[in-house]
């Protein structure tokens, strides 16, 4: 049975792909987060096709959720992949959107379903979001690594190239699903410093937006992300100015030039991620 589940299919001009996934490979949100702000930009909420999770997911290890609605309904929520088609009248191309979870079973099955959909809709290129933790300092521009399929596309956009080697999660699965169909395919990967991990990080969320303004081509309106960029970083460094500790540990990682090490004396790196975690879940 196909387990994608087709509603319409919108046209769109010359589309260009922009991918996330929830889960491993999401962390701070910043992925999912950046592709769901692209979501609030377009006039289409509704998905015109979705992965249906029958065939992919452990239900006891990932539930579907139960929400009541006006007037007492009651529905299920279930983990959908979902495609949505972003149309974008000041460019020359538009945007197809997709946001999902990551899935538990039969990858190869489920990335070809992805790239089956990308090919039906003609889309020219891919661009997948991923997102990880890294001894970098949150007052530093958020490094962002590129992976692709072609790698002229990385030096092109003076991307660092990732030398990464060992376990991996559904970007690169389905990276190689659009490699197989002919799609020029790119993910970027933001680091996020790991002392807000517990943390959405719309600095992160903005840093992968703004290489994809540059890598597609498209105009992104991101002046509300980046109020809220600015309004976390702001809560960031009150934290900072509360503890001597986290202000000297900041500094040092500046200091490596975003590689910090483990030697923090008397102070854990656990205590000081649960130090700014509970300042910044009090002014939250």
């Amino acid at each position: 049975m196909d387990p994608i589940r087709r509603f319409s299919k919108p046209q769109l001009r010359r589309p260009r792909a922009v991918i996330a996934f929830e889960g491993w490979g999401d962390a701070c949100e910043a992925a999912s987060g950046a592709v769901s702000y692209l979501l609030t930009l377009t006039d289409e909420p509704e998905p015109f096709a979705v992965i249906d999770p029958e065939d992919f997911f452990d239900f006891q290890q990932r539930r579907p959720t139960v929400h009541i609605e006006h007037g007492g309904t009651r529905n299920l929520s279930w983990p959908l992949t979902k495609f949505y088609a972003a149309e974008r009248p000041g460019d020359d191309r538009d945007l197809l959107l997709v946001i999902g979870e990551e899935p538990a079973f039969r990858w190869k099955t489920y990335s070809r379903s992805i790239s089956q959909v990308l090919v039906e809709m003609d889309v020219e290129e891919v661009v997948l979001l991923g997102a990880f933790i890294g001894q970098v300092p949150h007052t530093r521009p958020v490094p962002v690594i590129g992976v692709a399929t072609d790698t002229v596309m990385i030096g092109r956009y003076g991307l660092s190239p990732s030398t990464y080697e060992g376990p991996t999660g559904i970007v690169a699965v389905v990276q190689e699903a659009c490699r197989e169909v002919g799609l020029p395919t790119m993910s970027l990967w933001a680091a996020a410093p790991h002392y807000l991990a517990a943390n959405p990080n719309p600095m992160a969320m903005l840093a992968l937006l703004e290489q994809c303004r540059a890598i597609l081509g498209i105009s992104i309106d991101t002046d509300e992300l980046e109020t809220v960029a600015a309004e976390f970083s702001r809560r960031v460094e009150r934290a900072i100015e509360s503890s001597d500790d986290f202000a000297t540990y900041v500094n040092d990682l500046e200091d490596q030039g975003g590689h910090g090490d483990d030697d923090l004396g008397d102070v854990t790196p656990d205590a000081l991620v649960t130090e700014i975690e509970d300042f910044l879940r009090k002014r939250t």
